[in-house]
């Protein structure tokens, strides 16, 4: 939907424009809430010398497509969308997964959550170009802070280097920054292909072959790179 509409259908209904709003916004803090265990726990194992980037993601993916692919099959329906779209999406989440976990191993939490927001004015360009959704000079002002913040965070990461960063965890900060950024693009990717499919087919098939595809790609990787 254009903003020009959002606004027309808010207007007319300004009680449950609000609480869709309102459930939203704790919808999204609660998600915020699970990413953050998340990554506290992936630097506890990166600390401990724990490193499954892919295995930490593939139980996920395995639980969707069992869910999600059997309601699917009780359907019946054929799919509304060629395979590879989906398979190129699920690539895109996994291996954005994968680099934002392995960055761990060089990096701070701290460094991975706040350069983690990279995502941010990947998923303006693409859903700009793609979805032709249009934004406020409010929000392009706001991506243009973050990307501010990230410079002088990576910055920041490169003038200190491991010994005066404080934190033994880093051990290689400008990788673990590398690492997280492309992971954020490849979020921003996954985020934006998400969301056309969501919205424009069906998310029961979509979760499916989201959760199907993940578990194959990850699990012939999580053979090959962590079979150890």
């Amino acid at each position: 939907e254009t903003v020009d509409s959002t606004r027309q259908e808010i207007t007319a209904q300004p009680s449950r424009g609000w609480n869709e709003r309102m459930k939203i916004a704790l919808a999204w803090q609660v998600v915020s809430v699970l990413l953050t265990g998340t990554a506290v726990f992936s630097q506890l194992l990166a600390d401990q010398g724990v490193n499954l980037p892919t295995t930490q993601s593939f139980i996920n993916y395995v639980v969707l497509g069992l869910i999600y692919g059997g309601i699917m099959l009780r359907r019946g329906r054929r799919p509304r969308e060629v395979w590879w779209k989906y398979f190129a999406i699920a690539v895109a989440d996994v291996e954005g997964n994968f680099l934002l976990v392995l960055a761990y191993q060089y990096t701070t939490i701290t460094s991975v959550q706040l350069l983690d927001c990279f995502t941010i004015p990947v998923v303006i360009i693409l859903s700009r170009q793609f979805l032709g959704v249009r934004y406020s000079w409010m929000h392009l002002g706001g991506a243009g802070l973050a990307l501010a913040g990230l410079a002088l965070l990576v910055t920041a990461d490169a003038i200190m280097g491991t010994k005066d960063s404080g934190d033994e965890s880093a051990s290689n900060p400008i990788l673990g920054d590398i690492l997280v950024m492309i992971g954020s693009t490849l979020y921003g990717i996954s985020n934006v292909g998400q969301e056309y499919m969501v919205k424009e087919r069906d998310r029961i098939e979509f979760l499916a072959h989201l959760g199907v595809f993940g578990a194959i790609i990850s699990g012939i990787q999580m053979g090959i790179l962590e079979h150890e």
